[in-house]
């Protein structure tokens, strides 16, 4: 499809063209310093991205709801340490999956994404359904988390350059807050019922078929070559090229480390809030579990209303003071509503830096860049939980807060560090 426009331009550098609604980049004017003119799609045009969003939000629910819940527990009988190394190896597969979602990306396309993501879903969910003994419990969770760094690169970086983006963004990430919010619900409620967890799985195997099915219709057409055609850079750059410049570009970094913190401040919150509002909070064992729920469900609702780089500025100043509420004031019911709220505000933080990422890097960096960013996103999620583990063995699991607020200062202070958004080219 195209769109035929004028672009309004100095006199010596007026031209009409033809670009296409998919086109990436379009160079006018012979001369050094041309403008670049991009067109960026709409979830509606051409009309088949209609169908496209509505596969990669359900493909970020099956993310979320693997995330939510990772089973197991007294089963094998294992101590505390080493049955928490299920949630180090999906840190695993995300590094893996920066190392190749650009080169998949270059040679099979969005394509390769809605081919691989949901297989490395499908398969160890059903490996993990009929209860595997533990080590091949860890290996497919890396399967897991190559999967999921695929997705969340390669959808990321696809609707982060459409047009209102932040809108869009918003609800790709609330839609894993709701996989996040419903899952521990439905394990909960099967495991009471007296099922064994394992069974769990086959809810996320019957949405990984349907994660399969979907993105592979809708995304079938987008090869490698159309990647390339609408991903374009200068003669001779390329997969290896692109991604070293992603590498050494300051935003890629800047971007990579907020969410490395901004997700250890999320899962230290949702893994440890239930022993601390027992153990603290003096709660009982049911109103304490709920509390994972109001969080993750202020975290789906906050990025439902996603606003811009000043908004997101504005709920980190909130997301500190909440923080200290929280900390300071105990009681049960003001934790409650403080931790439901902090979900609410620290929600935005993901997609709105994914949104400021698009803007900041060039076109051709972001699916390498943004698939770094989402590498150490898992990895902050993995890492920094068990320093707030390591922190509260001697010091008691009251030291979650003081943590937690250290994380918030942070990841204020590397929101402040990022760039301007440049106004290089003209955007329509």
């Amino acid at each position: 499809m195209s769109t035929s426009m004028t672009i309004e331009l100095p006199a010596r550098e007026q031209q009409l063209q033809q670009i296409p609604s998919t086109a990436s980049e379009q160079i006018f004017g012979p001369g050094e310093g041309a403008p670049v003119v991009r067109v960026k799609q709409k979830w509606n045009e051409p009309s088949i991205n209609k169908w496209r969003i509505l596969v990669t939000f359900a493909s970020f629910a099956v993310v979320g709801a693997s995330d939510g819940v990772y089973g197991i527990r007294e089963d094998f009988g294992l101590s505390t340490t080493v049955v928490s190394l299920i949630f180090m190896t999906p840190f695993a597969g995300y590094a893996l999956a920066t190392i190749a979602v650009n080169k998949v990306h270059m040679t099979y396309g969005q394509r390769g994404v809605a081919v691989i993501g949901p297989l490395c879903h499908l398969v160890p969910f059903l490996a993990m359904a009929v209860r595997p003994p533990y080590p091949v419990m860890l290996v497919a969770y890396i399967f897991v988390g190559f999967g999921n760094g695929l997705i969340d690169s390669a959808w990321n970086a696809w609707i982060g350059d459409m047009v209102n983006a932040n809108t869009l963004m918003g609800f790709l990430h609330a839609f894993y807050g709701l996989g996040a919010t419903i899952s521990p619900t439905i394990a909960t409620s099967m495991i009471n019922s007296g099922l064994n967890w394992s069974l769990f799985y086959y809810t996320l195997v019957g949405g990984a078929v349907l994660e399969l099915v979907g993105s592979v219709a809708m995304f079938w057409s987008e090869n490698g070559e159309r990647f390339r055609i609408n991903n374009p850079k200068t003669p001779g750059s390329g997969n290896n090229a692109r991604t070293t410049e992603a590498v050494k570009h300051r935003v890629t970094w800047l971007i990579a480390l907020f969410l490395f913190v901004y997700m250890g401040v999320e899962v230290s919150i949702g893994g440890w809030i239930v022993e601390f509002m027992m153990q603290v909070r003096q709660g009982g064992a049911f109103e304490s579990g709920l509390i994972p729920t109001g969080f993750w469900a202020g975290v789906t609702v906050g990025r439902l209303v996603l606003g811009e780089r000043t908004a997101i500025t504005i709920y980190l100043v909130i997301s500190v003071g909440l923080e200290l509420v929280f900390w300071l004031v105990p009681k049960f019911v003001v934790s409650a509503v403080a931790v439901a709220l902090l979900g609410f505000f620290t929600g935005p933080l993901f997609p709105g830096a994914i949104v400021v990422a698009a803007k900041l890097l060039p076109k051709h960096l972001h699916t390498p860049g943004i698939g770094i960013a989402s590498s150490f996103a898992g990895g902050g999620a993995a890492i920094l939980p068990f320093v707030a583990g390591a922190i509260a063995q001697p010091h008691g699991v009251q030291s979650l807060q003081p943590f937690i607020l250290a994380l918030l200062a942070t990841v204020t202070l590397l929101w402040v560090l990022l760039p301007r958004t440049p106004r290089r080219m003209h955007e329509v």
